[in-house]
């Protein structure tokens, strides 16, 4: 944990999720470029339009770009990260923007379309997770981009952190943990377990009883914790996505579990408060979304922006914790 996380601050992604309720439909670019000084269009190239982390930061992407003259388009390669990289290649070919916001599924693969829309004048933003080999760090990978990044693998130790304040809680030892992961298939995913598994297993009288991918939907949450529950009877603590978290809790109702949820939706919020949880890793993703249109629309109009940004430095008052700490928030999407 670095130093400044004196009260642990802000996730799944984290993570990474049903459908948020805000509404990820987009006014869509034409086929050209729009005229000098004409306004400007911003894509989106978010995980996937079902994952209520994405349309949440697409709610704030849209409504700041309608507040300032620009419009908005959510692409969708729903998690596919090939998908995703042949969206970017055509966009950078249609000229259908101005500026890319871009959460990555895989940041190696986007790496040559990325290095494309730049050479063609395009500002991209990456969001959330880094664009690049590595996931310890927050600084641009490809030369002319911005970064709005909350780094996985202190993500990642801020959950494991988390689980071992929750096991505290109880004075276990041992404390038996279960971890689950979002997508295998995801390299953000496996950088964030590899830090969380990391520090839960240098930690004493912490036992990691359970690992598997738990998604980021309550009905993978909800298969994941019945083989859990079929291996691991006696689990303490069980760390997730939130989505996946809250099909977790259903399969296990009843049973003396802490939750740690990678997420910040206003369940998740509740959840923590209501004491249902441990706590949470909590970013104000709608306002994230707004602030990296912010960044993506002042470069492309040629105004001076940092190349590097943190999430977790952008408001004060974001934080990640327990239920105190969550006292001032209440999220900013639904599940």
């Amino acid at each position: 944990m670095v130093a400044r996380w004196t009260v642990l601050p802000t996730l799944a992604l984290v993570a990474l999720l049903s459908t948020a309720c805000v509404d990820p439909g987009a006014a869509r670019g034409g086929a050209t470029s729009a005229p000098a000084g004409g306004p400007k269009r911003i894509g989106f190239f978010g995980f996937a339009k079902a994952n209520s982390f994405s349309a949440a930061t697409f709610a704030g992407i849209e409504e700041y770009a309608k507040a300032n003259g620009a419009t908005a388009e959510f692409l969708d390669p729903n998690f596919d990260a090939q998908a995703q990289v042949r969206q970017l290649q055509d966009a950078v070919t249609a000229k259908r923007f101005e500026v890319f916001i871009v959460q990555a599924n895989d940041g190696a693969a986007v790496v040559p379309p990325i290095r494309a829309a730049v050479q063609a004048g395009i500002s991209v933003v990456a969001h959330f997770t880094p664009v690049g080999t590595r996931y310890d760090t927050a600084q641009p990978q490809v030369d002319g981009t911005v970064t709005l990044i909350d780094v996985p693998t202190l993500n990642g130790e801020g959950l494991g952190q988390l689980a071992v304040q929750a096991c505290k809680s109880r004075k276990l030892n041992p404390c038996e943990v279960g971890y689950l992961e979002g997508l295998k298939a995801l390299p953000l995913d496996n950088a964030r377990t590899q830090a969380a598994v990391g520090l839960l297993k240098a930690t004493p009288g912490v036992q990691v009883k359970a690992q598997l991918e738990g998604g980021y939907t309550q009905e993978s949450g909800r298969k994941a914790m019945q083989d859990v529950l079929q291996r691991e009877p006696g689990i303490d603590v069980i760390i997730g996505a939130s989505q996946a978290i809250l099909g977790a809790e259903a399969v296990a109702k009843g049973k003396n579990i802490m939750y740690v949820a990678n997420g910040a939706s206003r369940q998740t919020v509740t959840a923590v408060r209501e004491g249902r949880w441990f706590g949470a890793y909590y970013l104000p993703v709608k306002t994230l979304g707004a602030k990296a249109a912010e960044l993506g629309l002042n470069k492309a109009t040629g105004r001076q922006v940092p190349d590097t940004n943190v999430m977790t430095d952008v408001s004060p008052s974001v934080s990640m914790g327990t239920k105190d700490a969550l006292a001032q928030v209440s999220g900013e999407y639904d599940e």
